[in-house]
């Protein structure tokens, strides 16, 4: 796909924009939205939900961040009471992290609170509209992964003849 360069502009603005506040937002209402919850813990959490117990390794994974940093946030979640260790059945020199009683209610608080930040965000939006938006979030996102596993080309080294957006691939 070919993008203008003032469609491009406009994009690439409007994300950082979106990104600038909701990380302002979120300093905010961090206690009002996650209340004891740490900021981290919403991303560690909802893959236990999801997927069930597993190793620390596999939550780095789907949180993005490091084993080393994910051990970190893991053993703060588990001194917190959200989660749980067992054994892992396969390996007993594992563990597998579970979601306790605990972590349950703090993901169902938090989506209560965060279902109500959107619904005052689009309170004169129309259901298809929000249906729209939230289409095109989806699949912007998933081009932002796909997008994020292509090497980066400099502007410097693309051929004369190349679009304007090869250098974002």
């Amino acid at each position: 796909m070919h993008l203008t360069p003032e469609t491009s502009e406009r994009l690439t603005a409007g994300v950082a924009r979106l990104t600038r506040t909701a990380r302002q937002l979120g300093h905010r209402v961090a206690a009002d939205l996650y209340g004891d919850l740490p900021s981290f813990g919403w991303a560690m959490l909802v893959p236990l939900e999801q997927d069930g117990p597993q190793r620390c390794s596999a939550l780095a994974v789907a949180a993005g961040v490091d084993v080393s940093v994910a051990s970190r946030q893991v053993a703060a979640l588990e001194r917190a009471g959200y989660v749980q260790r067992q054994p892992d059945p396969r390996d007993g020199r594992a563990s597998l992290i579970n979601l306790s009683a605990a972590g349950v209610a703090a993901l169902a608080r938090t989506r209560e609170v965060r279902g109500q930040w959107a619904v005052a965000a689009l309170d004169d939006w129309t259901e298809g509209e929000a249906r729209q938006l939230t289409a095109l979030l989806e699949k912007l996102a998933d081009g932002l992964d796909r997008a994020g596993r292509r090497p980066v080309v400099p502007p410097s080294r693309l051929p004369a003849d190349a679009p304007p957006t090869a250098a974002v691939r």
